[in-house]
């Protein structure tokens, strides 16, 4: 791990520092920034997030893709958290410490929204950010793409549902165009780029050519990563001064999600016999969220200044730090892991 790397923590600090900070300072630029969208997906945001995944895309051969079944317990564990647990543990955790334990301290006429802004944004599975956490892990990239990609494919179908259910609507109106524009431009466009512009790499001057550019560019996905917590925290910097304590006492149920979800998928995967490097991106897709299109949603149910808008924003916040403490624990965790009965059993096995 590099220098950059392994002060990462750090520089996320520094850079939700600097996107309050500017976002209070300069509201008009970034407003201007946050008008430039499709279907409420912000196109800065979207350039930012092909910026943080290609480079791990470039390392992928879709001629390998195959190999992938014999992940499936994986892929198992990973849908089970991911559609079956998380989004009703995070309405469980919502109902119990916002609408319960901190009703006293927060606005009353906010409540359910805030609890309806904590379950959209468990409902939608993380799609970009996961391949820098699953590149951070030293993660199986062909498992953490078809993962992402099918999970995508489950949302489309099962977001709204879930929704409905857990906020005891009989109809809501999902942004659909926000959905598949976001679909196309976190997964496709990027997914296709990076193999059109590896297999041209391949064909000029080899593998050679191809890691030369991956050296060069690497760095370039978590200055991308960096440069969007600026973006993020700037368009809310106003209504994050303006509350702490609403953010400090929503940050606790996604705080306790989090550890809760990806450590479930972590012992899940080494009970199952998993490798490590792909219990590692299960336990943090498992966990993550799709904070874009969960700020978009929230926005178009509730409103720009509704709780719910304003807590998948702290969905964001929370985010980013706890991830990369779940990514230090998964990597040090690693020799723990390994000697688990079933994954020795299954790595002899695959040896032999």
């Amino acid at each position: 791990m590099s220098p950059f790397e392994r002060y990462l923590t750090l520089w996320v600090a520094l850079c939700i520092v600097a996107g309050i900070g500017l976002g209070y300072l300069m509201p008009d630029v970034f407003a201007a920034i946050g008008a430039m969208e499709v279907a409420r997906v912000n196109m800065p945001v979207a350039v930012l997030v092909w910026l943080m995944i290609v480079p791990m895309l470039l390392r992928i051969d879709f001629a390998a893709l195959g190999q992938v079944s014999r992940h499936w317990r994986g892929i198992g564990v990973t849908l089970f958290v991911n559609w079956a647990v998380k989004p009703f543990s995070m309405a469980l955790l919502g109902w119990l410490f916002v609408g319960w334990l901190f009703r006293p301290w927060l606005p009353a006429d906010q409540i359910d929204s805030y609890i309806a802004g904590l379950i959209i944004l468990a409902a939608a599975p993380c799609t970009a950010m996961v391949f820098v956490w699953s590149n951070l892990t030293r993660g199986e990239p062909h498992f953490t793409l078809s993962q992402v990609a099918l999970n995508d494919a489950i949302m489309i179908v099962a977001f709204a549902p879930i929704v409905g259910l857990l906020l005891g609507l009989s109809a809501i109106t999902v942004p659909w165009a926000t959905l598949v524009l976001s679909v196309v431009l976190y997964i496709v466009v990027p997914v296709i780029g990076s193999q059109i512009l590896r297999r041209r790499l391949l064909a000029s001057g080899g593998q050679v050519a191809l890691e030369r550019l991956l050296h060069r560019v690497q760095p370039l996905s978590l200055v991308a990563l960096l440069a969007t917590l600026v973006l993020l925290f700037g368009f809310q910097g106003e209504q994050i001064l303006a509350q702490p304590l609403v953010i400090l006492l929503l940050a606790v149920p996604i705080l306790i999600q989090v550890y809760l979800n990806s450590g479930l998928a972590y012992l899940l995967n080494r009970w199952a016999g998993e490798r490590h490097c792909v219990a590692g991106p299960s336990a943090l897709i498992g966990a993550s969220n799709f904070f874009e299109l969960a700020v978009a949603a929230a926005i178009s149910l509730f409103g720009l200044t509704s709780g719910a808008a304003l807590a998948t924003v702290v969905g964001v916040l929370i985010e980013v730090p706890v991830m990369l403490s779940v990514v230090r624990i998964v990597n040090r965790s690693k020799g723990w892991y390994d000697r688990g009965a079933r994954v020795a059993r299954m790595t002899t096995e695959a040896k032999a």
